[in-house]
């Protein structure tokens, strides 16, 4: 009796995921694809040109959105990297972990060994896992020794295989960690990092100028690699030190082949692109090709990486049998640091859309990024206006591979990603720049006080940080001009408690 129930249950579950799905043959395909997150860094709504409000040309991404479901409402949880990323792989909205903000490149790991996470739960569902490219989320214990294996790190939180840098490509160390090794180091020349002392006899931008191929506009002026002053001091480690042209064909090479290593098994790989991060140093093929500056090339080099491994997903004959998610990080920033031409030859393009604020910033662009689902043969290719936040696809995966959802924050939305609804949320919080937040409900957002200014974030960027309610409808105001606080005190009453219930469930 108890296997008729088990089996009862079983189709039960792929009866229910969604109409698109039974066209797959056999149940256990119809809950167990291949599922690729390919997430870009600091990429607008407008940088993609299948929004239509931008000026770059993105045919790569393109592709997946007329071959998949584009949201209009997709939102990142957070306007910042790190909390970002962990949302995306935790399901928890990053502010309820007060270290959950930019780290320095030598943090330890943020995400606890022991917690829930996308890949561990994929893991359990069959899958061989893997991260190649931006980490970001810290590693070891916070007193690393980068000439032995680092743990703990993306391998210890669910993570089969791991090949990344252990932050930005703006922040020491400058060099690649596979499985919690520094790749290419040679032991007579052990690396050493610092985010505090400089070491003696060690160069750095400040007072070096002449040996930059790139000038640093604020922060970025410690130690220098490969014509670059970065975040950070380092010393030694000269053989396993990255050249940024050379980046985003080494971490696409990685994705190509952890995919055709594992083709004949369900597997989960985690794509983060560095693009357009600064430093913006695409390879030659892609320089001044956008004319928006590096940064638009940037773009360009990553769009076409990401047509390149979607190629590869076809030529093995795994497009119907892979699920793909589309997203960035955050908004966009143009000078997040160094003097390259971003808001000079930027032009009419608009990175941030119809939105107002960009990266760091509690205005929509911070958050309000772009979001594409494809799945071919199952997911119909359309536009959606649900509602959809990225800390989500724990659980809608979850239900997806018949695993069991262990995070509240994280709602099950598979049949608004599949398609099969437009219900998506009705209430999302969303964080900008030091553990903000505002929050969204319906076509409205409220946007608490928040003391500022926020000393380190671009002076082109408007944070929404103000001493007073903003009240904002999306719907009618989606550049949010119209501060409706004050004539809509009723509104921001019942929002505001809304709001505090869901800080408050903990």
């Amino acid at each position: 009796m108890k296997k008729l129930l088990s089996f009862i249950g079983i189709v039960c579950l792929v009866a229910g995921v969604t109409s698109h799905v039974d066209r797959v043959e056999g149940a256990e395909d119809a809950v167990k694809p291949n599922i690729v997150i390919i997430y870009t860094d600091d990429l607008g709504i407008g940088d993609v040109s299948a929004y239509g409000v931008g000026k770059l040309d993105t045919p790569g991404i393109d592709s997946i959105a007329e071959e998949g479901l584009r949201f209009t409402d997709g939102y990142a949880t957070s306007a910042t990297c790190t909390p970002s990323r962990f949302a995306l792989l935790t399901g928890q909205y990053p502010w309820r972990n007060k270290d959950a903000q930019i780290l320095p490149g030598d943090a330890p790991l943020l995400i606890n060994t022991e917690q829930e996470t996308l890949p561990r739960m994929l893991g359990r569902a069959g899958y061989t896992t893997a991260v190649v490219g931006k980490w970001h989320l810290g590693l070891g214990d916070g007193n690393v020794d980068w000439n032995e294996r680092i743990t703990p790190g993306p391998n210890e939180v669910g993570f089969d295989y791991s090949y990344i840098m252990a932050a930005t490509n703006d922040r020491v160390p400058n060099v690649y960690v596979k499985n919690g090794s520094v790749v290419g180091l040679d032991p007579n020349d052990p690396l050493e990092v610092s985010y505090s002392t400089p070491f003696e006899g060690e160069p750095t931008g400040y007072g070096n100028q002449g040996m930059l191929k790139m000038r640093y506009s604020n922060g970025h002026y410690y130690s220098i690699n490969n014509g670059i002053s970065r975040i950070g001091y380092q010393k030694g480690g000269k053989s396993a030190q990255w050249i940024d042209e050379d980046m985003s064909d080494l971490f696409l090479e990685e994705a190509q082949a952890f995919v055709k290593r594992n083709r004949a098994k369900p597997f989960f790989l985690f794509y983060a692109l560095h693009q357009p991060h600064v430093p913006r140093v695409p390879h030659s093929r892609f320089a001044g090709k956008s004319g928006l500056g590096p940064r638009g090339d940037a773009i360009l080099e990553a769009d076409w990486a990401i047509s390149e491994f979607m190629y590869t997903l076809d030529e093995l004959d795994l497009a119907e049998n892979t699920l793909v998610v589309f997203s960035s990080d955050n908004g966009p920033v143009l000078d997040d640091g160094y003097y390259d031409d971003s808001v000079i030859k930027n032009g009419d393009h608009t990175p941030w859309g119809n939105f107002r604020g960009g990266k760091y910033s509690l205005f929509e662009a911070g958050t309000h990024i772009p979001f594409i689902v494809r799945w071919k043969g199952h997911v119909d290719a359309g536009v959606s206006n649900a509602l959809v936040s990225q800390h989500d696809l724990l659980a809608s995966l979850a239900r997806l591979t018949g695993q069991e959802n262990a995070v509240a924050d994280s709602m099950d939305m598979l049949d608004v990603f599949l398609g099969n609804s437009e219900q998506g949320r009705d209430a999302l919080i969303v964080e900008g720049y030091d553990g903000k937040t505002a929050y969204r409900e319906g076509d409205w957002v409220l946007i608490p006080p928040h003391e500022g200014p926020a000393l380190d974030v671009p002076e082109n960027i408007e944070t929404g940080f103000s001493s007073e309610y903003q009240l904002y409808n999306l719907n009618k105001d989606p550049g949010q001009k119209k501060n409706l606080a004050k004539p809509r005190p009723a509104k921001v009453k019942a929002m505001s408690k809304a709001y505090l219930a869901v800080v408050d469930r903990g």
